[in-house]
């Protein structure tokens, strides 16, 4: 068994293997940098780890059963990230989180596999379309999201609610105005009741039907932060 495994030491193939792997490192660092700055649940490491992983499988598969096994792997890889995507796919009051988180890691491993196919450009090309899609598609999203259309159609209406002190109704609605309105998220409706005795609810129906959760959750954190308001929070609804 030492002789077969001092055999299979080829300093050329083990040239070509680091040179696939550094790759993968390199490139999955890159999609996961933009995934870490932006806070995601999958990011600078876990997809390191995907597209190092595939390379490493790919690579080992080129080069003991040659291209018909390399294929042959890189289906198990496709199949198998599923599961590691599912992991971060949640569903949170009404909205699905981490599709795109879950789709960033199966471009890491697809471009792993590139890099353990020794396909190099190929794999510097996938991930430059992987970092395209999640930073320079991301401003267009959000635009397209927070655009009202007919309120006759709409299926899901999303409301922000804030609780504050009766004697400070004025404040906690001009803030409340002022922040949804830097956000770019237009309103089609104010409500204002009574919460108890000595306080008042302030609901803000939004114009936009889809918006960014994660974004959404920061402002609520930033208008909770303030003394005169006791709760804030938002929730969507569905409609016929």
């Amino acid at each position: 068994m030492t002789l077969h495994t001092i055999e299979n030491i080829n300093l050329v193939s083990l040239a070509d293997s680091v040179l696939s792997l550094v790759t993968a490192f390199v490139l999955g660092g890159l999609i996961g940098f933009e995934r870490q700055y932006r806070q995601r649940t999958a990011g600078l490491r876990t997809n390191v780890l995907v597209a190092v992983g595939a390379a490493i499988f790919v690579d080992m598969a080129n080069r003991l059963n040659g291209h018909e096994g390399a294929v042959h792997v890189i289906a198990y890889v496709v199949s198998g990230i599923g599961f590691l995507g599912a992991g971060v796919i949640m569903r949170e009051e009404g909205n699905v989180r981490g599709l795109n988180t879950a789709a960033t890691l199966w471009g890491s491993a697809a471009v792993g596999a590139c890099a353990g196919s020794d396909l190099l450009l190929e794999a510097v090309l996938g991930a430059a379309f992987v970092l395209a899609a999640n930073t320079l598609l991301r401003p267009l999203a959000n635009r397209i999201n927070r655009q009202p259309i007919d309120t006759l159609g709409v299926e899901v209406t999303n409301t922000v609610h804030v609780i504050a002190q009766r004697s400070q109704q004025k404040e906690a609605l001009r803030l409340l105005e002022s922040t949804l309105e830097a956000a770019d998220y237009g309103t089609r409706d104010l409500v204002i009741h009574a919460f108890g005795d000595d306080a008042v609810e302030i609901e803000a129906v939004l114009l936009a039907t889809a918006v960014d959760g994660e974004h959404l959750d920061q402002l609520i954190r930033q208008l909770a932060d303030q003394a005169f308001i006791s709760q804030a929070f938002w929730s969507p609804s569905t409609t016929d």
